[in-house]
């Protein structure tokens, strides 16, 4: 008996090593569900928003490497799953999603939640079709899958709700080539690269996403060139533990010893990073890029030679050009600023840090409640979170926290919306880490406005009963945008957020809820949402007014902030 579409697209998944499917129920996905429901070793995950769907898949895509599967009903379903596959997108992270659409007959007449998903996901994904006749299976699924895989990226596969369980006239398994080649440049160009770096004084690496794979080529590298290590957010997995030469994050979020790093090489070597923030580039200098993706190549810097390649198989074949730098002065003195602003950060997480002043100028700090500091709270996760946790953090302060307070050491895991920089990705993606790891502590920073707006998948936690930790940085603001307003002179506007007890809410709806308002108890509590079984939101009530100091602070925006604080303390109308 021949299969149906629906069973063709259920089989292969299961043959691909998929496990979860995340997404929420509908009539046009009846088909799609009911094989699902009948399929060992596959499980459906029903959750109560598609955004929350698509992002649990980008998660375990990108934690595994492999596809990840959503699925959205007949219109809005469909519509619902953008921002999550966005977010893949951006990461590159390959993502299959199976989208519902109104009977064949009935397309192209404005039926009732008829959506053209051909074009609605024009955007975001690297294939998308739909399918038209059950004869075009698996020819179809293999196209989607394979252009997924190979280019990292989203496929959409729309199929109409009345051809999901018909049968395939000539039905044959579905087959995927999906291993990908190594490649590496020709030795003229790696030539050209070790002539650059060789005849350097100080030469500085970014490091990214790209070269977590090449760990010990690109340590070898930086012991050879006598180095410091500059690490993008993404890189901070696989290369901050153990690592002599790392000196931390650059932008926004970074510090001033990668700063001045980046700023006094008279040479940059950029591994498997896009990093996008043109301004935190060194000015002068000369440039090596190496990436996969030849299109990267000088789209964010000029360069002086650039390498399209696999980072490890590049490195390796220019190891033995290269000439062992004379002194180590350059690498020295970044580690030197680095150790000093960690420790200075360190004070910041002491819950003493407050006490040592005294008189009008402790009255004139800016947490004069004695509000609990998101450092120390950040600092507090770090030092009890298991040696194999996985993190992931909410777009905005959340991830400033985490940024500089938690380290990936061990095998720590580390996922964000680090190129979309969405808002609520959180606590969704928490959710798939932990159903692809789930003898692994799972830990979300979530921020309280991110968490907001997905709050509803905290049944879907709760369904499954996923012990995921959900760490929510509560100041009642956008911290992010109340910061930004600020440095540019503007006073905060419509950033409040008037919250819940978020550890109420979570304890209402089936979860343990932990509510922090102390700083005595934060330590304490902390182990205790970490320690208890199941799953658990700490709810921790973190100073509103607490500032992060980027890594190259500028005249203009210290000047911004203080204009800022005035217009806030003044009245902003007349009368």
């Amino acid at each position: 008996m021949a299969r149906t579409v629906a069973r063709v697209i259920v089989d292969a998944l299961k043959d691909l090593g998929v496990q979860h499917v995340f997404g929420v129920v509908g009539d046009a996905l009846n088909p799609m569900t009911d094989a699902i429901r009948t399929t060992d070793d596959l499980n459906w995950v029903g959750c109560r928003h598609e955004e929350a769907a698509a992002f649990a898949a980008g998660a375990q895509s990108q934690l595994s490497g492999t596809l990840g599967v959503c699925m959205g009903t007949v219109g809005p379903g469909s519509v619902h799953l953008l921002n999550g596959l966005y977010d893949a997108a951006k990461s590159r992270t390959p993502v299959l999603a199976i989208c519902g659409q109104v009977p064949l007959a009935e397309v192209g007449s404005d039926y009732f939640q008829e959506v053209d998903n051909d074009l609605l996901f024009r955007d975001v994904a690297v294939y998308r079709a739909t399918v038209s006749s059950p004869d075009q299976m698996p020819r179809m699924l293999e196209s989607a899958v394979r252009t997924a895989v190979s280019q990292g990226g989203v496929a959409v596969l729309t199929v109409p709700g009345d051809l999901g369980d018909r049968e395939l006239s000539d039905d044959r398994p579905a087959r995927f080539a999906l291993d990908r080649p190594v490649t590496r440049p020709d030795d003229p160009a790696l030539t050209a690269a070790a002539e650059l770096l060789n005849a350097a004084d100080r030469v500085t690496l970014l490091v990214g996403r790209g070269a977590r794979a090449a760990r010990a080529e690109v340590l070898r590298t930086a012991e050879v060139l006598a180095a410091p290590m500059v690490l993008t957010l993404k890189a901070k997995e696989g290369f901050e533990g153990d690592n002599d030469f790392q000196v931390g994050q650059t932008g926004l979020i970074g510090n001033p010893a990668a700063s001045h790093a980046l700023d006094s090489g008279d040479a940059l070597l950029m591994l498997g990073t896009d990093f996008p923030y043109r301004d935190w580039y060194p000015k002068g200098c000369k440039v090596v890029q190496i990436d996969t993706r030849e299109e990267h190549l000088g789209r964010r810097v000029p360069v002086d030679v650039g390498l399209t390649g696999d980072v490890g198989a590049t490195l390796r074949a220019l190891l033995p050009l290269l000439k062992a730098a004379p002194d180590r002065a350059h690498l020295d003195d970044a580690r030197e600023r680095f150790t000093r602003w960690q420790e200075g950060q360190q004070r910041l997480a002491d819950p003493s840090h407050e006490r040592r002043w005294t008189g009008k100028l402790r009255a004139a700090l800016d947490n004069r409640d004695h509000e609990i500091r998101p450092e120390a709270l950040a600092a507090a996760v770090d030092a009890y979170a298991a040696e194999d946790a996985v993190f992931t953090s909410d777009t905005g302060m959340a991830t400033v926290w985490l940024s500089r307070f938690v380290t990936m050491r061990g095998s720590r895991r580390l996922i964000g919306s680090y190129n979309l920089g969405s808002m609520a990705n959180a606590m969704p993606q928490a959710l798939g880490a932990q159903l692809w790891a789930p003898d692994r502590q799972t830990v979300a920073f979530c921020g309280d406005g991110g968490l907001s707006m997905l709050l509803g998948d905290l049944m879907t936690i709760k369904t499954y009963q996923l012990p995921v930790k959900l760490v929510v940085f509560d100041n009642r603001r956008l911290g992010m945008v109340k910061l930004e307003q600020e440095q540019a002179g503007l006073p905060e506007f419509g950033t409040e957020l008037d919250n819940p007890d978020f550890a109420a809410v979570a304890t209402a709806l089936g979860l343990t809820g932990i509510r922090v308002t102390d700083p005595a108890d934060l330590h304490d509590s902390v182990r205790r949402a970490l320690d208890t079984p199941g799953p658990v939101l700490l709810d921790v009530l973190t100073n509103p007014e607490e500032v992060a100091v980027p890594g190259k602070p500028t005249v203009a925006q210290g000047w911004g902030f203080a204009i800022a604080k005035v217009k806030e303390i003044l009245p902003s109308r007349e009368g």
